[in-house]
């Protein structure tokens, strides 16, 4: 597990039933042994350091099962990644708040433990009704609780990562039942359907056979968003006449929208989250500076190393921690607006557009790793990225951010600076260019635009014309990248 939440208990009992072990007191007059119990709360977690709200993806357990210590109770999708919460507590699932697909957040309970099965029935009674915990959904809980009656309902979180269970988005086709190996049909080989209560409820009030569904939950189960998708294939079949809906990428071949158009579209949660970052920086007085660099030299060494696995996006990277070396104070960040700090390690985050947001994992100490190493570990994160698989540390931890859009053809673009960092670079595309060269003769070289957006208040002029000086020299003799 990555982390452990430290949620705060609430009582849900009379204050006269409240205890904080399970206590068994005989009253002697009245000849008969009271029980006291004890419902915990399970918290949406907090599963990175932007995210104020999480999505229930689905829950792996239902109402009424047994739980164990450790045991994955719900997925949430937080702005980053898709995560198991795993449960802190022996007991039982006894009442879901929060169903799949709704929003909750940070801290608001998403559903109820029972510490034994026959208190089920009492924890039930306690659960807010539908239209309390819809307002719970929509609004933060600003009351403050006694914490003091008893120990919270801990949960744990970790990230997924067994192959059977990442979902690659890429790989999977709208009305198709081929899927990427991630993905398992609900039942196979005559065995019984696996879905989640939310899924098969919202399965037969639609008239859905989910024998036939693809499941992307955990081990395959199907969740509420497969029964959706599942509809609207069906939906586009019916239509058409003539077979499985147009996939996403032929529409877009063929020009069809693949959107409804004049709809409105509430973000997804990693939306969310980077829309909260860019308006944070704004706050940050930042400058621009561009550069051009010759890259006949890289474009060889890249044409040469390629059929062993390296990457362009490592090849930058590479580079870029290279000049960083040698111009810390690029590397730098301010935080708080009264002090900055040189940062003891180069990670090198790259900016990679992934269905439904944008994700930047990171390189650490990209300076000190070799070259073929940084390209096996940069296809790695990618595939991690894709499958909203990656851990906190691999997308948070950035103290020199690339975003490169040269591979679209882009000659050159500004970049917005990421909060809590010193600089950003854009990357263009290298294009033939004709050149002067110092005895007066044309001659035609590759070049590409580079421009970098920094925090004023910590990097000035002088140091990012010093740092892309650096720059081009490393990537127009780069020699030194392959050592």
């Amino acid at each position: 597990m990555s982390h452990v939440l430290h949620t705060t208990f609430i009582p849900t009992t009379k204050t006269s039933l409240r205890r904080q072990f399970r206590k068994i007191h005989h009253n002697p007059t009245a000849g008969r042994i009271q029980i006291q119990s004890k419902i915990r709360e399970i918290f949406m977690p907090a599963l990175s350091s932007t995210m104020t709200e999480g999505k229930i993806v689905s829950w792996v357990k239902s109402e009424g099962d047994k739980l164990s210590k450790g045991e994955s109770v719900v997925v949430v999708e937080s702005d980053k990644a898709d995560m198991d919460v795993e449960s802190f507590y022996d007991g039982y699932l006894a009442s879901i708040i929060v169903e799949e697909g709704l929003s909750a957040p940070i801290g608001s309970p998403i559903a109820l433990l029972a510490e034994s099965e026959d208190e089920i029935a009492l924890a039930k009674s306690q659960t807010p009704s539908s239209s309390t915990a819809a307002d719970a959904v929509s609004e933060k809980d600003t009351t403050t609780t006694n914490t003091d009656d008893g120990v919270a309902a801990v949960a744990s979180v970790k990230v997924s990562t067994t192959s059977s269970t990442a979902v690659d988005l890429g790989s999977v086709k709208v009305g198709s039942v081929k899927v990427g190996s991630g993905v398992h049909l609900a039942s196979e080989g005559g065995k019984r359907v696996v879905a989640s209560p939310y899924a098969k409820k919202l399965a037969k009030e639609l008239g859905l056979d989910l024998s036939g569904v693809v499941g992307s939950g955990p081990n395959g189960r199907v969740v509420a968003k497969d029964v959706e998708a599942a509809v609207v294939a069906a939906a586009n079949v019916s239509v058409s006449g003539t077979g499985p809906a147009v996939a996403p990428e032929a529409a877009k071949s063929s020009g069809r929208a693949v959107v409804e158009l004049g709809s409105v579209v509430p973000f997804t949660t990693m939306q969310g989250a980077v829309s909260r970052n860019m308006v944070e920086s704004l706050s940050v007085p930042t400058f621009r500076v561009g550069y051009t660099i010759t890259t006949d030299a890289l474009d060889a060494l890249y044409k040469k190393i390629k059929s062993k696995g390296v990457t362009m996006t490592a090849l930058l990277a590479k580079a870029t921690a290279l000049a960083l070396v040698k111009h810390p104070v690029v590397n730098s960040s301010c935080r708080d607006g009264k002090s900055f700090t040189y940062n003891s390690q180069i990670n090198i985050a790259v900016a990679v557009a992934i269905d439904g947001g944008l994700i930047t994992p990171v390189l650490q100490d990209a300076d000190k790793i070799d070259l073929y190493s940084l390209s096996r570990k940069w296809k790695e994160l990618v595939d991690k990225a894709r499958a909203k698989q990656l851990q906190p540390h691999e997308y948070n931890s950035g103290t020199f951010t690339l975003s490169n859009l040269g591979m679209f053809g882009v000659d050159r673009f500004d970049a917005i600076l990421p909060p809590g960092t010193g600089a950003i670079m854009a990357i263009g595309a290298s294009q033939p260019s004709l050149i002067g060269n110092k005895d007066g003769r044309i001659g035609l070289k590759s070049q590409m635009q580079v421009n970098v957006t920094a925090d004023h208040r910590v990097i000035y002029g002088a140091d990012l014309a010093a740092f892309l000086q650096t720059l081009a020299i490393i990537i127009e003799d780069p020699k030194d990248l392959t050592l």
